[in-house]
């Protein structure tokens, strides 16, 4: 008997952004809700009044863990691609432009691009080992024939001067070990893109300084997006034109 779930088309998985951040935040409820209840327990019957306090306290705080991580994970499921679509529809694509994703993980602005484009293709950097990830998802997407994914380095691009019309890149650049390297690959972003080109980086960290580098490398003009807060941290959309 063939059910359901067997015959059921396979779905996209863009991964959970944090894992190690969304497991310590359950694992600091757990204790923090454990231990309240263990010290309640040992104290009630002798002091029922500090021991009530005491629970509702460190149970608040172990309450407030486990939100934290729930909320790390709906960034991960719903916000972030929000932000995606919030982001590509600022970029009003045509439908024919080069756009190369920088750092493109399991696909998640790869794929989003390239729904968006008809003649159009999308090039992806693998920067963490996900291209085969990426693929797949693009596959499972419909998309695969408009997208091409090659390895990268973290602070040099291999392409010529003014090679692509849309440059993008999500949750990716503050993972360069080093600012000066997230700066440099500012400045090949900027680089390989066309005049009149358009560049988004959405990212947690450094995005007053990719603005900065944008500036400083002759972008002609450069917005950073009011700030947002997900995976219980900020984070900030820097778009840029040529």
């Amino acid at each position: 008997m063939i059910t359901a779930a067997a015959t059921a088309p396979p779905k996209p998985d863009y991964g959970l952004d944090f894992p190690a951040g969304v497991r310590s935040m359950f694992s600091r409820g757990a204790w923090t809700l454990a231990f309240a209840i263990a010290i309640y327990f040992i104290n009630h019957s002798e002091y029922p009044g500090p021991a009530a306090r005491l629970l509702a306290v460190l149970g608040a705080i172990g309450i407030g863990f486990l939100a934290a991580g729930y909320f790390m994970i709906w960034s991960s499921r719903t916000a972030k691609f929000k932000v995606r679509d919030e982001i590509l529809d600022g970029l009003a694509l045509r439908g024919d432009e080069k756009v190369l994703d920088v750092g493109c993980g399991k696909g998640l602005m790869l794929v989003g691009a390239a729904k968006r484009l008809k003649t159009g293709r999308v090039t992806g950097i693998d920067l963490t080992g996900e291209a085969e990830a990426a693929r797949e998802n693009a596959r499972i997407e419909g998309v695969a024939e408009k997208i091409r994914v090659e390895p990268g380095k973290p602070e040099k691009l291999v392409y010529p001067d003014g090679n692509f019309d849309v440059v993008v890149s999500a949750l990716a650049l503050h993972q360069a070990a080093e600012p000066e390297n997230s700066k440099k690959l500012v400045r090949e972003m900027l680089r390989v893109l066309k005049p009149g080109g358009q560049i988004a980086i959405f990212d947690l960290r450094r995005t007053g300084d990719y603005a900065r580098t944008l500036r400083e490398s002759g972008a002609a003009s450069v917005e950073l997006s009011p700030v947002r807060f997900l995976w219980c941290r900020l984070a900030r959309t820097v778009t840029a034109r040529k």
